[in-house]
């Protein structure tokens, strides 16, 4: 069976829709890593933070764009959708945008500030237990059921060309201000999940800048998109561990894959300690606080996992801010 792919003129038209609901997150310069990662004056080092959207992650640029495209067949049915959170939020906020009844399945142990923005939005959540998801398939039935018995029309957090090309959009933020300034661009680091970030970046970068090394970044425990790249074809894992709950897909979707296989030169791990050693300097250099899914790449750079030679910049997505005070106190102590 064949399945459609996003291309670029995908995310070109999803910013129209983007543009009508959220401003562009920001562009910071890190003057920070360039001194950590000895850079010379002419090289810099740029931070995506979309922890400034209104659901405090990059979800809802899918969410909008999917929603948007899906209204007719929406109509009166409501949406339901699985998510650790960070979708879960994101769909929320274009469920209420476009008047729609959004239905998520989420794990019990979500951070509660994920619970709080969903419900914020208008949600209702059913839970589920994901440390015996792997046994029982609890997060898949749930979602199914919601979909058979109350006619709700299901969105995938990350496996369909629509939500690719809304998260694109990032990326083609990114490219606009960095050919505004006349710089370039050597690396770019993205996370890693099911895909759907790094897939529609992934289409822009590569669009705006050829010649940018374009790295994955994954949980040592949920590599893989890394073992997939190896392999040359979808790996799965059944049990993926991690603090990074927003990273814990079983596999990248299909849609994603060929995508990723073809413009992702490679994908490195952090561990869950290196990952917190990162959310620690973010929060004492920057000020920011950033869940564990939203700073794993700041800890492959602080851990030199990839030859960074070039005379371009750089650029790093922070993901993602949604992290309870208890847990980030905890994690960076």
């Amino acid at each position: 069976m064949s399945i459609s792919i996003a291309t670029i003129r995908d995310v070109r038209e999803a910013e129209a829709v983007i543009r009508e609901h959220v401003s562009p997150a920001p562009l910071i310069r890190s003057y920070a890593l360039e001194k950590e990662l000895g850079f010379s004056p002419s090289r810099r080092v740029w931070l995506k933070d979309y922890g400034w959207t209104p659901s405090g992650s990059f979800k809802l640029l899918g969410a909008l764009n999917w929603m948007a495209n899906n209204l007719e067949r929406i109509g009166s049915h409501p949406v339901a959708a699985h998510s650790s959170g960070n979708f879960a939020s994101g769909i929320a906020f274009a469920g209420m945008r476009y008047g729609k009844r959004v239905i998520i399945v989420m794990p019990q142990s979500a951070p509660r500030v994920k619970f709080e923005l969903t419900r914020s939005f208008g949600a209702e959540i059913r839970t589920y237990d994901i440390t015996r998801d792997h046994e029982t398939g609890e997060r898949d039935r749930l979602t199914r059921e919601i979909a058979e018995v109350e006619g709700a029309i299901q969105a995938s957090p990350y496996d369909d060309p629509h939500v690719i090309a809304g998260n694109g959009v990032g990326g083609l933020e990114i490219v606009a201000e960095l050919q505004r300034q006349s710089r370039t661009v050597s690396q770019f680091f993205c996370q890693v999940s099911g895909g759907g970030l790094m897939a529609g970046h992934a289409l822009a970068i590569a669009d705006g800048f050829p010649n940018a090394q374009i790295i994955g970044v994954e949980p040592a425990g949920a590599d893989d998109f890394r073992q997939s790249l190896a392999a040359g074809s979808r790996v799965r894992i059944e049990r993926p561990t991690s603090i990074c709950d927003g990273l814990l897909s079983y596999d990248v979707g299909e849609h994603n894959w060929p995508i990723l296989r073809k413009l992702v030169q490679q994908s490195v791990v952090s561990s869950d300690t290196q990952t917190q050693a990162a959310m620690r300097w973010l929060w004492d250099r920057h000020g920011l606080r950033t869940e564990p899914s939203g700073a794993i790449n700041v800890a492959a750079l602080l851990n030199r996992r990839v030859d960074l030679t070039g005379d371009g910049d750089l650029v790093v997505v922070i993901s993602g801010r949604n992290v309870d005070d208890d847990a980030f106190r905890t994690w960076i102590a």
